[in-house]
């Protein structure tokens, strides 16, 4: 199932069942970095209703960055998580999406390179996939020198079976990966802020199974649809712009 809806997302959301989502992974166009043809949403709306749509044990994937205004950086990025917190979702995880490259050099701070992804669960995640592709440079050995032992609450030490390192081990909570553009270099999406695909595949990969319900109620240019397509997920996007929903449309029809 792929359903694509035009309209504002807070009033499309209010019309699907609760508990109805599995996995959201979105991205809001956050501090007006880009002027979305015009449009606004209503942060702490929506927030509530990615709640009651959410399943128990479902997860959403919320990245956001913050703009710099008059030397200071806006902050919005905590305020949201705080408020997903203050609504009943936990903060899972602070994640970082480190990008190869920046877009604006900086004469008096250093160059900003990412953007958080909070992950925001619904009490304890249903699903978690490890990706374990980060090469163990220890592989084959057993590990630590010594004893391999564990700290108690009451300052003993536990001594643990040393292991065989294999050769790849779970991924740090750090992802680089590469943005839109360089992704899709020497191609034209006519969106001013596209997902890299990759990061989204990894997230579904990770936070949601086969024939899930995946959300996005910023679709965009439509990657969290095309890459939900390709993993064999239900799929539901909301766009307020009929514009880039032809272009989402189109880009999951051709895949």
């Amino acid at each position: 199932m792929i359903n694509l809806i035009q309209g504002d997302c807070l009033e499309v959301m209010k019309s699907l069942p609760s508990q109805s989502i599995d996995l959201t992974v979105t991205s809001p166009p956050y501090d007006n970095l880009r002027t979305y043809n015009g449009y606004s949403f209503d942060f702490e709306g929506i927030a509530k209703e990615l709640y009651r749509l959410t399943k128990d044990g479902g997860v959403v994937v919320w990245v956001v960055g913050d703009a710099t205004i008059n030397g200071s950086e806006t902050g919005t990025s905590f305020k949201q998580a705080l408020y997903f917190k203050d609504i009943g979702f936990n903060l899972h995880d602070t994640m970082i999406w480190k990008k190869p490259n920046f877009a604006n050099p900086s004469s008096n701070r250093y160059h900003q390179t990412f953007e958080y992804m909070f992950i925001l669960s619904k009490n304890k995640p249903n699903t978690f996939n490890s990706i374990k592709d980060r090469k163990n440079i220890y592989c084959g050995s057993l590990g630590s020198v010594g004893k391999n032992t564990s700290t108690q609450i009451d300052g003993t030490k536990k001594i643990r079976e040393r292991k065989v390192i294999s050769e790849f081990g779970q991924r740090h909570n750090v992802w680089e990966i590469n943005t839109s553009g360089q992704e899709n270099m020497g191609k034209t999406i006519n969106h001013p802020a596209t997902f890299p695909e990759k990061l989204v595949f990894d997230h579904i990969i990770s936070w949601s199974n086969e024939g899930d319900v995946v959300l996005d109620c910023f679709l965009g240019s439509g990657t969290t649809g095309k890459v939900a397509k390709q993993l064999n997920r239900q799929f539901i996007g909301i766009e307020i712009s009929p514009e880039y929903l032809e272009i989402a449309k189109n880009r999951i029809d051709q895949y």
